[in-house]
Parts: C-alpha cells; structure tokens; sequence
C-alpha cells in the first residue's frame, strides 16, 4: 500500500481484485468462532468476479468474500431483514463454499467459511454493540430519534453509512493470539489463492482472438469499473446492447467489434487505476494523466512553474527578469528528468471524463517522444511567463516566483472563481494541446481576451484576486508580446505608456494615503473605464490626483516628473480614445513593479496595499 499526500492509501491491484469501502471488521478465530468486530470507514482490496464487478441492484452477484450485511449474514431475515426477491446469502454461501473446499484455498478462507456457514453473524454483531435491535427484535436498519430512550445517542454504524443498515459492507479477518497474522485484504497468500481458483473457472469460458495480445485466450465482455475513485461506476470499455444502438447497425455482436483476454483487461484497468491515484489530477470527475514509459514520474504540464521548480524569488536575488535567463533555470530543473533518457523513452498524455455515468470517455491522448515533450514545457514555462505572488509556502507564507500559471488558474483568471466546472475543465483541456501539441504554443485568444478584461476590472474583486488574475493575464498577453517583467524605458509603444502613467498614478496616491487606509486609488476605480477610452479617463484621474501630489509635496516629485516624462512619450496624434491593448497591463505591471523597488531600495517608508 501507498500512500497520498492527504494520507488515504492506494495500491496497483492484482488482478480478480477490486477495492470497497468496508464499514463493519469483523475478527474470526482459526477455529471459525467470533472474536470481535469494530466499526469503520475504510478502503479495503477485495477479490471480485466478473459478475461481482458488474452486479446492479436488481442482479444477484456476490463478492467472493468480503460483501454487504445482507449478502454474508445468514440470519439477515432472521432478524427482520428485508429482501427484493430471493436470500442473497445462499448465493454468497455457496460461492464461498467452492472456493473454501477447492486445492488452490487458504487457512483462512477455511476459517472465515467455517464461521459464516453459522448463520450467526448479526447475533454477534449486535452482541458486539455494532448493530442494534428495535423493541421487536428486529435490525434497526436507519436510525430514528426514538431509540435514543434504548440505547442513548447516535451509534457509529449509521454515522459511516448513508443508507440503510443492510448496505454496510463487512470484511473479515483471521485472529490469532500467538502470531500476528497479515490482514487478510493485505495478504498476497489470498490474493494467489483467489486468482489460482478464479483463473481455474476462467478456462470454462469461451476462448477468442485477443486483440492486444494477438494470442486465443479467455476473453470477457465485462470490464473494469472504478478507474476514477471507489464509487466510480463508468467504464471506458462496455457492449451493453440491450436497448440503443451502441455497436447494432455496424456489427451484429459485441465481439466482432474487438475481443480483449480477461488478464489483460484486468492488468490494463489495475494500472490506469493505479497511476491516476498515484499523479493523476482529478477537475469535477475529469482526470489528467501523465506517465512516462521508462519513469513514471515526469513534471505535470498542468501546473505552475513553482510546482515544477520550487524556487521563490527575494526582491534582492534578481535585477531582472528575461525569458532566456529563466529558460536556462527551467532547463536546469527537468535536466534530472533527461539523465535517464533512452533511444525509447516517451510520455504519454491521457485525458478522461464521462459524459454519463456509465461510460468513460478518452477526450485526448498522446503519445511523444520525452526528450520532446520536455523540450516544449521548456518553451511554454520561459515564454508564458510573469512575476506572480499568489503562491505559498510549506509555512504558508507567501511567495513571489517568476513563470507560467497553472492552466486551473488561467481558467479562473479568464473567468473568475465562480466559473463552471464544466467550462473550467474545457479550458484546461484547450491549453494543454497549447503546451503539448504544437511548437509555436498560440493561446486562444478569447482565453486571453477574458483574462484582459477582468484585469482590467479590479474593482469587482477583492485585491488579492484581483493580483493573482493581472499577473496571470499579463503572462498570457507576454506569451504574444515576448516582453519582460522589468521596466522597458525605452519602449514608446502607445499602450504601454498608457499602462506606465496609469500605474504612477496608482503609486503616488497610494503613498499620500494614511496608512491604515485601504480603499482602492483613483487609478484602480477608474482602471476599466481608462482602458476602454484612455485619454478620457486620464484627464479625470490626473485631476484625482493633485491633492495627493500637493500633499506629498516634494516627495511625490519624482512621480510628479515621471508622469510628464511619460506622457511626454506618447504621440500626439496617438493621445487619444482609441481602446487599449493588452501591452497597457504589462506597461502598468511592470512600471508599478519598478516603482515599488525603488520605494524598498531608498527605504522610503510607503502605504503600498497588495504592492510588489
């Protein structure tokens, strides 16, 4: 077993084995008596046939071992359980029994069917106080205020489980009090015994053609389920043909579609299941994978560059930042990925998501040589590239770095954090075939456009996501303009100079302000007007500003004459209400950024809120 970063477990399964979340443990001695039971809320391995793993709540079709209340308890209708149509447990019992009896079993699937044939088991579990009985004897099967006068509060068992009682799913396993025995859902002699047993019933079924093995072996028509999580019902390889036309029209049966052997659709599923619990990213049941051939691990080309190289910025370190200098960084931190590079090596690029519940699409896939796709991750984290500072820390304290956003926060930037799932996802997958599939890496430019214009609106969000959604737009607009962070004196471009006096502005109110006031300057206020008519807008917030310059007196003078330097910049015939370009962001960014600096340098005291 294998732990995640929030610590819940995962394994690559052996074949004929599935996971459940089991709710009740129940301890057998070896001799087949009760020990003891507890309850929980865990994800166990279980062994599963193929029926099993496709049973519905109509379908008879027990778990070879482990499985729900009403399935291993022989007194379930005993003690009042209630039933559909037929006893599930002389089903169970009777499965249990051929494996138990057959040469390929263990001691203790001997045990454990030593004890259930009993038929005792609710009795033993209400003795444990893990279930409880109404004032009729019968199993309380949901929990009702009304028992409280019986047994005090709220019992573990319905606090684990969302339905009734008889769904709770029991697992078994063997105690001993001279040795400590493995956990029989850990135990790899259970895992070969179920598999030497199921393998052998296998060789009943039809053999075919398989299509991935091209050898003739026993094939199967039900495949896996819970590739995603637990409680994943789709599957990414069915034939149900009942009603509908899924494969009728085209073909006559199933098979004549493809066939693929029972052990390599269970090795094939295992895996998938196996790495996407491992690295996969999962976005409202959409899942992004990447895995190499050679080594599993390879960078996520769906996060940000500080996710990649973990490196933050201190205002000191850097005088400047340039898409070549940070290329050679980002170069350096993959070169440990390139070290075990063969004639061979590839990654692959897996997206899946189910339009229904039942079926599991593959949206995008892609398969390229390493050496390539690291090539242009180099590309995209150097050139898609800003300062930002909505990271943080282990000690979750923030953190300036320099590079590409994540594609979930380009989604959020272009269209706020109350976005659609679905049009999140759908974004992410759009700038993902920007990264991997081809070398000139063009963002759409309805992503950057919606990143633009809510840039351009601070006002309608609060500062910190107003920061985090500028410097994202600015990356994707530098990602068109190849322009740097550090202020470009020299760049008479219109807009950017329009970008450069909005930001002195926003600076020079800033400092005039007392420090304990936060409200927004005129330049932010005015922000989205002055981007749609700039020489309008300027005209308001340059007279917005006097009083402030006047109070600042000579220390806002070199502001003062900054301004005037600027716009002294910009052509007359230019100085108008023409709308602006995504250049003014990075003018405004890049002058604001400058500006602060220069502020910490001359240890100027200054009422920068949300400042670089």
């Amino acid at each position: 077993m294998e732990k995640k970063h929030n610590e819940q477990e995962y394994t690559l399964l052996p074949i004929s084995h599935t996971t459940q979340t089991a709710h009740i443990e129940v301890n057998i001695t070896e001799d087949g008596q009760f020990h003891s039971a507890t309850v929980i809320k865990e994800v166990t391995v279980i062994p599963c046939t193929e029926d099993a793993a496709n049973r519905t709540s109509t379908k008879i079709a027990p778990y070879p071992l482990h499985d729900k209340l009403s399935y291993v308890a022989g007194d379930f209708v005993t003690y009042g359980g209630k039933i559909k149509k037929e006893e599930l447990f002389s089903y169970y019992i009777q499965q249990l029994k051929d494996w138990a009896e057959s040469p390929y079993a263990t001691k203790k699937v001997k045990s454990i069917y030593n004890y259930l044939s009993q038929k005792r088991l609710i009795k033993d579990l209400v003795d444990a106080n893990v279930l409880y009985l109404d004032p009729n004897g019968h199993l309380i099967h949901k929990w009702d205020k009304k028992y409280e006068s019986l047994y005090g509060s709220k019992p573990p068992i319905f606090s684990v489980i969302s339905a009734g009682v008889e769904s709770a799913f029991v697992r078994f396993n063997v105690y001993s009090p001279r040795t400590i025995l493995t956990k029989v859902w850990n135990d790899p002699e259970m895992y070969d015994s179920f598999i030497s047993y199921y393998k052998d019933l296998l060789k009943n079924n039809d053999e075919d053609f398989c299509y991935v093995t091209g050898k003739k072996l026993p094939v199967t028509d039900k495949h896996a389920n819970k590739i995603r999580n637990a409680g994943d019902k789709a599957k990414l390889i069915s034939a149900n043909d009942t009603s509908g036309f899924t494969f009728r029209g085209r073909f006559h049966e199933s098979n004549e579609v493809a066939s693929i052997s029972y052990d390599v659709s269970q090795k094939a599923h295992n895996a998938l299941k196996w790495l996407i619990n491992r690295q996969g990213k999962i976005f409202d049941q959409r899942v992004f994978l990447v895995w190499g051939n050679d080594e599993i691990t390879l960078p996520d080309p769906t996060e940000d560059t500080f996710a990649i190289h973990p490196m933050p910025l201190e205002k000191k370190e850097r005088k400047s930042f340039t898409n070549q200098e940070f290329a050679n960084e980002v170069v350096k931190a993959l070169e440990g990925y390139k070290a075990n590079l063969t004639a061979k090596s590839e990654v692959n690029i897996l997206i899946l998501d189910s339009a229904t519940p039942g079926r599991l699409a593959v949206l995008y896939y892609r398969n390229m040589d390493r050496e390539l796709y690291l090539q242009r991750l180099v590309e995209w984290h150097s050139t898609c590239a800003w300062l930002h500072r909505y990271r943080k820390d282990e000690e979750k304290k923030t953190v300036q770095f320099y590079g590409a956003p994540a594609t979930k926060d380009i989604a959020f930037a272009a269209y706020g954090p109350n976005a659609n799932d679905k049009v999140v996802k759908g974004l992410m997958e759009r700038i993902l075939s920007c990264i991997i599939d081809t070398k000139d890496q063009k963002i759409p430019l309805d992503i950057i456009r919606s990143a633009f214009y809510r840039a351009s609106n601070p006002v309608a969000m609060e500062n910190w996501e107003w920061e985090k959604t500028l410097s994202i737009a600015c990356a994707l607009i530098n990602k068109q303009e190849g322009f740097n962070v550090a202020l470009d004196t020299e760049n008479n471009d219109r807009d950017y100079l329009f970008g450069r006096l909005l930001a002195i502005a926003d600076v020079l109110e800033r400092r005039a302000l007392d420090s304990d006031e936060t409200r927004a300057t005129n330049a932010i206020r005015y922000m989205n007007a002055f981007s749609k008519h700039p020489a309008r807008t300027w005209k308001t917030i340059q007279e917005s500003i006097q009083p402030y310059q006047m109070r600042l007196g000579t220390k806002g003078l070199y502001l003062s004459k900054l301004i005037d330097e600027v716009a002294s910049r910009i052509k007359f015939e230019d100085f108008n209400n023409k709308q602006l370009s995504g250049k003014y962001l990075l003018g405004f960014y890049s002058q604001r950024h400058a500006l602060y600096q220069k502020s910490e340098k001359n240890t100027e005291p200054s009422n920068e809120v949300g400042g670089m």
